[in-house]
């Protein structure tokens, strides 16, 4: 009985030890590797993030509904960053691979002011390799427009990812009130 008290300090170090970050999580899923096209037509992997914290959607450019928000919030969020000084990478993986070619990417970052050297918009692949991406890496639903239908259906989070490839949080993408949490999040992180 004397130890029990020196046998739970000792559990509730380890137990903090485990988590090792200062905010609450609400995700633990590797990314899978991957060396994707970026809106500038280069090849873009997971190495290239290696090392730094990101922010990662899944969004297309011909989307009507959520993406607009979605994409309005990221430009918010690498704006609100940029004022903060806090260095993170933002990462937007096209859904819609068939129809977002580089350049059309380029064009969709271009109309929302996306300063390219910290946001990249991703593409290059078949939609099944995004969909399994976003699926197995990022717990995000993805599935392909019905048919007749050139709207793909996707989640509407924002994904923080660790510089080891860990995804640790998800915000909603569409609710521009959790951008100040993401900037919180990363104020502690950084």
């Amino acid at each position: 009985m004397k130890y029990l008290p020196l046998i739970l300090l000792s559990l509730i170090l380890f137990l903090t030890a485990c988590g090792g970050y200062p905010i609450d999580t609400t995700m633990s899923e590797e990314v899978s590797d991957f060396t994707f096209t970026t809106q500038d037509n280069e090849q873009f992997s997971l190495s290239d993030l290696e090392g730094e914290w990101w922010i990662a959607d899944f969004i297309f450019t011909n989307c009507t509904t959520v993406c607009l928000p979605m994409t309005s919030n990221m430009a918010t969020l690498q704006s609100k960053l940029n004022e903060e000084n806090i260095d993170v990478h933002l990462v937007s993986f096209s859904v819609d691979p068939e129809n977002d070619t580089p350049e059309v990417l380029k064009q969709y970052g271009e109309s929302y002011n996306a300063d390219f050297s910290n946001w990249t918009f991703l593409t290059g692949y078949d939609f099944e390799t995004i969909k399994e991406l976003s699926i197995k890496s990022f717990k995000n639903f993805v599935a392909a427009a019905p048919e007749g239908d050139d709207q793909v259906s996707h989640g509407t989070s924002f994904f923080l990812v660790s510089p080891e490839g860990e995804v640790i949080k998800n915000y909603s993408g569409v609710d521009s009130n959790q951008l100040d949490s993401i900037v919180s999040d990363l104020k502690q992180l950084n």
